[in-house]
């Protein structure tokens, strides 16, 4: 593990292995960088690939008050570790995160957003992400992921069982810092366009057909609004993908 100080004096925590382009691996809710790191394991043959953990989570630090200007400085100070530039990939609401670092200039190579998970914007916004933040606000943290996961598509069984897992209601305070990613740059609807239509880099959008619907919808919306984009389609994949099929995608689209 390395660390790197944000602007804010925020120490974030790293893990890299690999040779090669670097490619920075940004998680998505209630997850640390264990969470991709076998992902990063099977790309690491190709690329120097940094996992690390968001601000709040696992060995990372964290500010007295969040803001979302704060996580893209963190991927700053991973550029200055990685020698200045890195392609970069995000996964759900991790996704969300890489849009926004990568609208505001910040020299990535390339970037992979996997379903972001922006809603429709003709159906009315839902008071369930007003409900879990309650919920954490309550103390009532393996409720709060309950409702979360259910939100994000979730059959209830699997939720349940998540909520379960040792340790992820110990991240559930961050799901504050997630709904503040995907809610950043939102004007009408629930699609940030002026921030999309921001991002510079080439940009792969990558959706597994059998994830949520709404998933798969915004992953077909973005890429007419992103000025440099490409969609892949993973058949029968859900919202995570198993590292060997996901992998070959990703450096496909990097080695381009």
């Amino acid at each position: 593990m390395d660390k790197v100080t944000s602007a804010d004096g925020t120490t974030i925590a790293y893990d890299r292995l690999g040779s090669g382009q670097p490619l920075i691996l940004v998680a998505g809710a209630l997850c640390d960088r264990q969470a991709l790191r076998p992902l990063a394991d099977e790309l690491a043959g190709d690329f120097d690939v940094v996992t690390y953990d968001r601000r709040g989570r696992g060995d990372s630090g964290d500010s007295t008050s969040y803001a979302v200007q704060r996580e893209v400085e963190d991927l700053a100070a991973l550029l200055t570790a990685l020698g200045g530039t890195a392609a970069l990939y995000g996964h759900s609401s991790g996704a969300g995160l890489a849009a926004v670092a990568a609208s505001t200039g910040l020299p990535f190579t390339k970037v992979v957003l996997h379903e972001p998970p922006y809603g429709p914007d003709d159906v009315e916004t839902s008071d369930n992400g007003e409900q879990v933040l309650e919920l954490i606000r309550e103390g009532r943290n393996r409720e709060a992921v309950e409702l979360f996961l259910l939100m994000a598509g979730a059959p209830k069984q699997d939720a349940l069982e998540i909520a379960a897992t040792p340790g992820i209601v110990d991240l559930a305070p961050t799901l504050a810092y997630d709904f503040a990613v995907m809610d950043h740059g939102l004007d009408e609807g629930a699609t940030p366009v002026a921030l999309l239509r921001s991002i510079k880099q080439e940009t792969l959008v990558v959706a597994g057909t059998a994830s949520p619907p709404f998933m798969v919808d915004a992953a077909h919306r973005i890429v007419t609004i992103l000025p440099a984009a490409r969609h892949v389609e993973l058949p029968d994949q859900r919202h995570v993908v198993p590292p060997e099929l996901l992998a070959p995608v990703i450096a496909e689209f990097l080695r381009r």
